[in-house]
C-alpha cells in the first residue's frame, strides 16, 4: 500500500493527492501536520532514502533556520529526535511504500508508483508512435 504523508497547506501535497487519484492509485493519505511522525516512522522513511537526511529535511523551512543545525554532525538519533520535535522540518509530501520513496512532488518522480504493466503499456504506446 501506498502511503500518501501531507501537509494540507501545501500545494505539492494537494498535486500528489490529485496524481495519485487520477491514476487511480489507492493510498492511505495522513495529515503529519495533525498527526505528526513518531520515531520508527522517521526511521522507516530514512531507511528508503538515498541521500540520508538531506532528502527529507526541509533546509529551507524556517524551524531549521532557527535551530541553526548542522545536520552532518548529528547522529541518526538525533536526528529521528529532532524530526520528531519539530515535523515542520519534513519536506512534504512523503510518498512511500515497501520499497519506494518520493520526497515532495515531481511529475517524471511519481510515475514509479505507477504499476508495472501500466509503465509498460505506456512504454509499448510510446514506441509504437515514434515507430509510425
Amino acid at each position: 500500500m501506498i502511503n500518501l504523508y501531507i501537509a494540507p497547506s501545501s500545494a505539492s501535497s494537494r498535486k500528489a493527492r490529485a496524481w495519485l487519484k487520477d491514476h487511480e492509485i489507492a493510498f492511505q493519505e495522513r495529515n503529519i501536520k495533525s498527526k505528526p511522525l513518531n520515531a520508527a516512522e522517521v526511521k522507516q522513511i530514512l531507511r528508503l532514502t538515498e541521500n540520508g537526511s538531506e532528502d527529507i529535511i526541509s533546509t529551507r523551512s524556517n524551524i531549521f533556520k532557527q535551530l541553526h543545525v548542522d545536520l552532518d554532525s548529528l547522529s541518526v538519533s538525533q536526528l529521528v529526535d529532532l524530526v520528531v520535535k519539530y515535523p515542520d522540518l519534513i519536506k512534504r509530501p512523503i510518498i512511500f511504500d515497501d520499497k519506494r520513496l518520493e520526497v515532495g512532488y515531481n511529475e517524471e518522480e511519481i510515475r514509479r508508483f505507477l504499476p508495472r504493466e501500466v509503465r509498460t503499456a505506456e512504454l509499448h504506446h510510446l514506441e509504437s508512435q515514434l515507430s509510425s
